[in-house]
């Protein structure tokens, strides 16, 4: 699967950049976020690593068929109406698990956002597991990874790493990109 999964992937003119973390369980950035295209992306360039790469979705879709469907493909069903509910299940996962990739959009959607989401944050806290950014950047039609670190007491000193991986790093439509912070860094980040 992994070498179907890079063929695929150069004929559509993408390639990977670097190593795949040694990380078994880990909160996996995904930016940016701009396109419908970015999962199915994830997920064959997780597939071309040989990371198995778990997600978020709407609980309200993994229902019947679709359901085993999304689950198979590493979809984790959640109800986002109270996010500190979805961090806490998520955590609870990771108690669970003795192998989990979870996969976090922080920007939360494909448009632009001034702010990320601060739950990848929190839930990797609340888990006790490194946090890995990974990028699908498509100015150079690559993807990749940036160094996996546990996130710290300072919010603003582990968004700083992140933005040190992200910047230049261009999704499908650059202009719906946003800035790499969080509203928790206060109004100078």
């Amino acid at each position: 699967m992994r070498a179907l999964a890079r063929a695929v992937l150069r004929l559509f003119g993408w390639r990977p950049l670097g190593e795949a973390p040694d990380e078994t369980r880990a909160v996996l950035i995904a930016a940016p976020h701009t396109s419908n295209w970015d999962l199915a992306l994830l997920l064959a360039f997780g597939l071309a690593y040989g990371v198995r790469v778990s997600w978020l979705g709407k609980h309200t879709l993994f229902s019947g068929v679709q359901g085993r469907v999304l689950r198979a493909v590493g979809g984790i069903p959640v109800d986002r109406s109270n996010p500190a509910d979805v961090v806490e299940t998520v955590a609870a996962e990771f108690a669970k698990r003795p192998r989990l990739v979870l996969a976090v959009a922080p920007e939360g959607t494909r448009g632009h956002r001034e702010f990320w989401k601060s739950g990848f944050h929190r839930i990797a806290r609340r888990a006790q597991v490194p946090i890995v950014p990974s990028f699908l950047d498509f100015a150079t039609r690559t993807a990749g990874f940036g160094e996996s670190f546990v996130p710290g007491e300072s919010v603003r000193e582990d968004m700083d790493r992140l933005r040190k991986v992200y910047d230049g790093k261009l999704g499908r439509y650059p202009d719906q990109t946003g800035p790499v912070r969080l509203r928790e860094e206060g109004p100078s980040a």
